[in-house]
């Protein structure tokens, strides 16, 4: 049976993903300079509801399992929980320290790339924390659109609109990439309550 302390996980765990998504597709959609406005905004409002409902759904169904967690379970989490902590405290700072950096260089184009990077690379541990394997397709593919990102001309123009290429490319890309995991995030836990 799964139990009720999992059920809270991934349902924060579809909160973090919807979140941070959503952060990355308003770079995005910014970047777009209006160019498929108001779909993008109408699309990114409707996935966020999607996930963010998906979340709720399964901290109802937490609060319906009854079971109290062993004392052994309780420490289990306090640790898994100091983990998380370190990990997204370290993914925090590197972004900070690279935000510093991007600035003082006067090279802020490259920031969302390189956070991007960051993000991919703290999900490898993740995926050993929480024996996630999906994680680590998640690491590489936000590793992968960063790198590629670096290659992209900064601006483009398309249907004389201007925009920000790479802001366009990452955000997008990286949001999409946030939304799918969330929602394998929720999936799997629904068939593990079916079980």
């Amino acid at each position: 049976m799964v139990s009720k302390s999992s059920v809270i996980g991934a349902a924060n765990g579809v909160i973090f993903m919807t979140f941070f998504g959503a952060l990355w597709s308003s770079i995005g959609i910014v970047g777009a300079h209006g160019l498929g406005a108001p779909w993008s905004i109408i699309f990114a409002a409707i996935v966020t509801l999607i996930l963010l409902s998906g979340a709720i759904s399964l901290f109802g169904k937490a609060r319906s399992l009854s079971q109290t967690p062993t004392p052994e379970e309780r420490e289990q989490r306090k640790k898994l929980n100091k983990r998380f902590g370190m990990i997204g405290g370290l993914e925090g700072l590197a972004i900070c320290v690279a935000s510093i950096v991007c600035n003082s260089l006067d090279k802020f184009e490259f920031f969302f790339p390189i956070m991007a990077i960051i993000v991919g690379i703290h999900f490898f541990p993740l995926a050993r924390l929480f024996r996630e394997k999906f994680y680590n397709g998640t690491g590489v593919v936000l590793c992968v659109l960063g790198v590629i990102t670096f290659f992209l001309p900064a601006d483009a123009a398309v249907n004389d609109v201007d925009l920000i290429a790479t802001s366009v490319f990452i955000g997008c890309g990286s949001a999409l990439t946030l939304w799918v995991t969330g929602l394998r995030i929720w999936t799997v836990m629904l068939k593990q309550l079916k079980r």
